[in-house]
């Protein structure tokens, strides 16, 4: 049976980062790792950037995998939105790279760490967008700016659910679903102005 070294140099390198974080992840420990001579890592890579964005592209394509089993045909965009950032933003916060990754970019302030980590949000965002701008052809949702109104909605969906906490009692889900609801199903502006 034969071996596959790239699949094996990528697991290896997945696991490195997730534990080490991109700046203390080094081609010997890979190597290491996956029991292969840091020679045979240079015949698929050409260095630790390009096997990191391999790893980087299979987290995101993990993640957008994730959000098309939420969608739901029979269900409203909104419900169906709902259900994609909670599963996503459930995913990153337990995917172990994705943690390693948000520490490393706290404590040390790691640029491809903070690349890594706006590269999955702006691959989110794309996400939203599509999925919005189906919605406002279809007439479920007012027309707007796509790009705008995804960035909105994941910036709330992402404070309700992470930044308030710091302040405040966590909500629970159905809380963060009322308020959701209020300011992108129904809106602010009180019926009849």
């Amino acid at each position: 049976m034969s071996v596959d070294r790239r699949k094996q140099i990528v697991d290896a390198a997945a696991q490195s980062f997730a534990l080490f974080g991109y700046k203390a992840t080094t081609m010997d420990q890979v190597a290491k790792i996956a029991k292969v001579g840091k020679g045979t890592i240079y015949t698929f890579f050409t260095n630790k950037e390009e096997l990191f964005n391999e790893i980087l592209q299979q987290l995101i394509l993990e993640m957008k995998e994730i959000a098309d089993r939420e969608i739901q045909p029979h269900k409203p965009f909104f419900e169906n939105l709902y259900c994609v950032l909670d599963r996503v933003l459930e995913f990153r916060s337990q995917h172990e790279l994705a943690i390693k990754l948000s520490q490393e970019l706290r404590d040390i302030g790691t640029p491809m760490a903070k690349e890594a980590l706006n590269q999955f949000e702006g691959a989110l965002l794309q996400y939203i967008e599509r999925h919005l701008t189906i919605a406002m052809d279809k007439g479920e949702v007012t027309k707007g700016d796509p790009k705008v109104i995804s960035f909105v909605m994941l910036r709330l969906y992402m404070a309700l659910t992470t930044e308030w906490n710091h302040l405040n009692e966590p909500l629970d889900k159905e809380a963060i679903k009322a308020y959701f609801r209020l300011h992108f199903m129904e809106g602010l502006t009180p019926r009849g102005s």
